[in-house]
This record gives structure tokens, C-alpha cells and sequence, in this order.
């Protein structure tokens, strides 16, 4: 699909300009070898107090004020992140405490978010938690038992099926999808990250049993909602509308629940439904990424039942490509970007991608946790498409993003402080963030999904610099580092 350079606005100018982010061409994963052991011995003291001392009566802890978390949400979607971050240092670093934290924790606590029927939020609960604790133990890295494997199991495929029974068909639009908690109608792009819970579903052997035993394929209703995602809530520069950029993304797409049909752009936490929320980009160059790895290696007979035309994976390409070349020309030179690209102090900046960004300016916060997840999502899709080629601005591009998020002012060096990554967004509409005194815009605090990204992102790179392949959420990974 070919940009067609049509946009209106900072946004639609930035996109016409092509490639913005400072790439060092030179950098490899090794060189972020001294930063990443920082980082996990930061990481091991602060999530070892935090999952400690907190209290699961109180909440999940969403975001910090002041240094300390605190409870804030619609629903409870980051407890799970709490839990699954002990698990990620465990891997990262052999921390046997950890490792036990984790576990102890969720088998103790998750087990309603298995059976959480009004979310959209399952591959975030529970692919990090159960899902984590069963890659490990298939890896042989845990000593489980084979009870506590097939229990993991059992909860990562109740998890899969209860989450594709989210659905609103949608045949008028081109299929159905996994509705958000804002009804049946709604469809947001962070739930593309929750997929991955109906796939590994899928790949334990596991179906959706519905009216009349009908047996609904988990596989198939993941591939429905991706191609509905990139259908509705990701422009490619083909003329769909006044603000169509190649790349840009809307955090939410409203249908007619009645007749099935399409009808407009929305937001929940963006600042526009014509501008682009960058954290929601960031769930869909994130989300195609990893499922590209898993989708390529799935035996071609399970494809072709629900992809007779063999496109499913190019679209996909396609769309993870179109969003990270509009994320790489949308963001500061050093990879973080504005909470939305649309937003009217953004404007005020003037030429913000030729600089390293500022998280204290008096205009618009930045989003360090839209740069968590985007940087994974380009270090896998520049591994997927091969990091001496097609990949290799995309893989070096998340490189440059890491290596930001891994140093000051962004790495939360401050013990006192209870988060790992400073400068994160929750829901800059509503005004959840705090602001301090003195300050113009929200600075200076973390948040849940932020910081566990950021621990993937490290374990992911912490392999690569090793010269061993990332792992995925279907398991080890068994593709060689290109």
C-alpha cells in the first residue's frame, strides 16, 4: 500500500517527511550490555518491595504520584503485571526469590482473571503470569511439577476461551472482534496484545464450545478480530479519509451492533479520533510483531482453514511496517514520543523529532510506556523480516528506544521511588496524571504496564546481546538470531 502523503496538522506533515528518529547504525545488542545489567539490579529490589509489600485488597497498582503506586482503574487489568514482572527477572537473572514471588503470587491471586468475563484485558493478566510460569517450566528452567505444568495449562486455556467469548459479530464490516469494556460495540487496538492468549489457547489443543456444542476455533477468532483491528483502526494511506496517514492508528473503532456495519473513528484516552494516541500504535506494532513470529511458524493446513487466500501474515506485515515507520517519524531522535502526535501543544514544539525529547516542557507529556512497548515491537519485527535487511531500521530503531528507556532521565535510579520508568501517561483526558507542583503538563511518575514492558523488553534484549533468540509467548523461540 503506497502513502499517499495526505494529512492535516503536525502529524500529517511529520508523516510526509519520512524518517525522523536518530538511527545509529553502528549500535548491536551488546553494546546495551552495561545498561541492561543496571537495569535488572534496579529492577530486582524495587519489584521484590513493591509485590511484597502491596496489598491486593487495596487494588492493582496502576501508576505512581509522588514515587509511589497507587490504585487507579476501570477494571483490575494490571495486576498481572505486577506479578509477571518477579517471573521476568527470574529469567533474566536466575533470581530464584523472584521466581518464587511470582508463582506464589499468582496461583494465590489470579485465578478470577481466568474466568473474567468483562474484559478485553486476558493476554495481559494472564499471559504474563501463567503464561510466563508455563514458558519457563516447558523450558526446563523451573523444576515445576508436572501437575503444576498441566495446572498452568488448564488456566492459559480457560483464559483463551473466556476472552474469545467477548465477541460481536460484525459480518457487514468484514468479520467479528473481541469487544472492549465499553460494550459491544467497541473495538480498541490494545486488545490486538490479547490475542495472544486465544493463540496459545489454540496451540494447547484447546476450542470454544458454544450453543449446541458448537466447537469455535480459537485460532480463528484471533485471526478475525487482528484483520478487523487493521482493518478499521489502522490508515494506510490510500485515501480512506481527509486524515488518512500512512501508519496512523485510532485507539478505537465503533460499529452498529444492529446491522454489523462500521461506522467512525473513537478514543478513550487519545486526544482525537483524527490523531494518533501513541500508546494505542504501540499495542498494534507490539501485537503484530510477536503473533507474526508465531502465525509464520503455525503448520500451513491450521492456516489455510481461515486464510484459504494465504494474505493473513502480509497484511499483518503490512500493518506492523505502516506503524512503525509512522512511530519512527513521530517520535523525538531519541525514540520517545509525545503522549498523542495530534495533540495541540505538540504543535508548539516546533521540530520535536530533531532533538532528544523533553520531559519537562511546558506543552504536552511524553509517553516513556508507548516507547516501552513500540521499542519491543520493532526489535521484533526488525528480527522477523531479518536484521541485516528489511529489518535492520526497524531493529536498530528499537535499539535507539532502549537505550533511551534504560538511562536517565527515563530510568527510575531513585530508590525511593517505586517505579522503574519514569515519565509514563495513564489517561492524560481524564487528568489521572499527576502534575508537579510547578510544573505545566504530568512528569516524572511510572506506571504498571510501563514498567513490565520495559522488563520484557530488557529480558528480550538481554538474550539477543547473548547471542540467543528472544523468547515468544507460545514458548522458547526456535528461530536462530539473524
Amino acid at each position: 500500500m503506497a502513502d499517499c502523503g495526505i494529512g492535516f496538522g503536525a502529524e500529517g506533515r511529520t508523516a510526509r517527511r519520512g524518517q525522523r528518529m536518530r538511527i545509529d547504525s553502528n549500535i548491536s545488542p551488546s553494546h546495551l550490555t552495561e545498561d541492561l545489567d543496571r537495569f535488572f539490579s534496579l529492577a530486582g529490589k524495587k519489584i521484590r518491595r513493591l509485590v511484597e509489600n502491596w496489598n491486593p485488597a487495596d487494588g492493582a497498582p496502576v501508576f505512581t504520584r509522588k514515587g509511589k503506586y497507587t490504585s487507579r482503574g476501570w477494571t483490575e487489568w494490571t495486576q498481572g503485571f505486577l506479578y509477571g514482572m518477579p517471573l521476568l527477572q527470574y529469567d533474566a537473572t536466575g533470581d530464584a526469590r523472584a521466581f518464587e514471588l511470582g508463582r506464589e503470587m499468582t496461583l494465590r491471586h489470579m485465578a478470577p482473571h481466568l474466568t473474567h468475563t468483562g474484559v478485553h484485558d486476558h493476554g495481559f493478566n494472564n499471559v504474563s503470569t501463567y503464561g510466563n510460569l508455563w514458558r519457563l517450566a516447558k523450558a526446563g528452567r523451573t523444576g515445576d511439577s508436572a501437575d503444576l505444568v498441566q495446572l498452568y495449562e488448564t488456566a492459559l486455556r480457560v483464559s483463551g476461551a473466556v476472552q474469545a467469548a467477548r465477541w460481536t459479530h460484525a459480518p457487514a464490516a468484514g468479520g467479528g472482534f473481541i469487544h472492549s469494556f465499553n460494550g459491544p460495540h467497541s473495538l480498541f487496538s490494545d486488545t490486538i496484545r490479547s490475542c495472544r492468549s486465544l493463540v496459545l489457547a489454540h496451540r494447547l489443543g484447546h476450542v470454544l464450545c458454544g450453543e449446541n456444542d458448537r466447537r469455535i476455533s480459537l485460532l480463528g477468532r484471533a485471526m478475525d478480530h487482528i484483520r478487523m483491528t487493521l482493518r478499521h483502526n489502522v490508515w494506510y494511506g490510500t485515501g480512506r479519509d481527509a486524515y488518512d496517514v500512512r501508519g496512523r492508528v485510532a485507539h478505537e473503532g465503533i460499529f452498529n451492533v444492529t446491522d454489523g456495519n462500521y461506522r467512525c473513528p473513537s478514543t478513550q484516552q487519545g486526544y482525537s479520533p483524527f490523531s494518533t494516541w501513541t500508546r494505542g500504535l504501540a499495542w498494534v506494532l507490539l501485537g503484530c510483531a510477536e503473533e507474526l513470529e508465531v502465525f509464520a511458524a503455525l503448520p500451513k493446513p491450521e492456516m489455510e482453514v481461515h486464510d484459504p487466500e494465504g494474505t493473513f501474515v502480509f497484511q499483518m506485515i503490512e500493518a506492523a511496517r505502516a506503524t512503525a515507520d509512522f512511530y519512527i517519524a513521530n517520535t523525538a531522535a531519541d525514540g520517545i514520543p509525545f503522549w498523542d502526535t495530534g495533540a495541540p501543544g505538540v504543535a508548539k514544539t516546533g521540530k520535536y523529532q530533531d532533538a532528544v525529547s523533553n520531559p519537562d516542557n511546558p506543552w504536552e507529556p511524553v509517553d516513556s510506556s508507548a516507547a516501552c512497548i513500540a521499542a519491543q515491537g520493532l526489535l521484533r519485527l526488525g528480527s522477523f523480516l531479518g536484521r541485516t535487511g528489511k529489518g535492520a531500521r526497524y531493529f536498530r530503531a528499537g535499539l535507539v528506544t532502549a537505550k533511551t528507556l534504560l538511562n536517565p532521565p527515563y530510568l527510575s535510579d531513585n530508590p525511593r521511588h517505586e517505579g522503574l520508568i519514569l515519565h509514563s501517561v495513564y489517561h492524560r483526558p481524564n487528568g489521572w496524571d499527576y502534575v508537579p507542583k510547578g510544573k505545566a503538563v504530568p512528569q516524572g511518575e511510572s506506571s504498571m504496564w510501563g514498567d513490565y514492558h520495559a522488563m520484557e523488553m530488557a529480558v528480550c534484549l538481554k538474550r539477543l546481546a547473548e547471542g540467543r533468540p528472544a523468547f515468544t509467548f507460545c514458548g522458547e523461540s526456535q528461530r536462530p538470531p539473524a
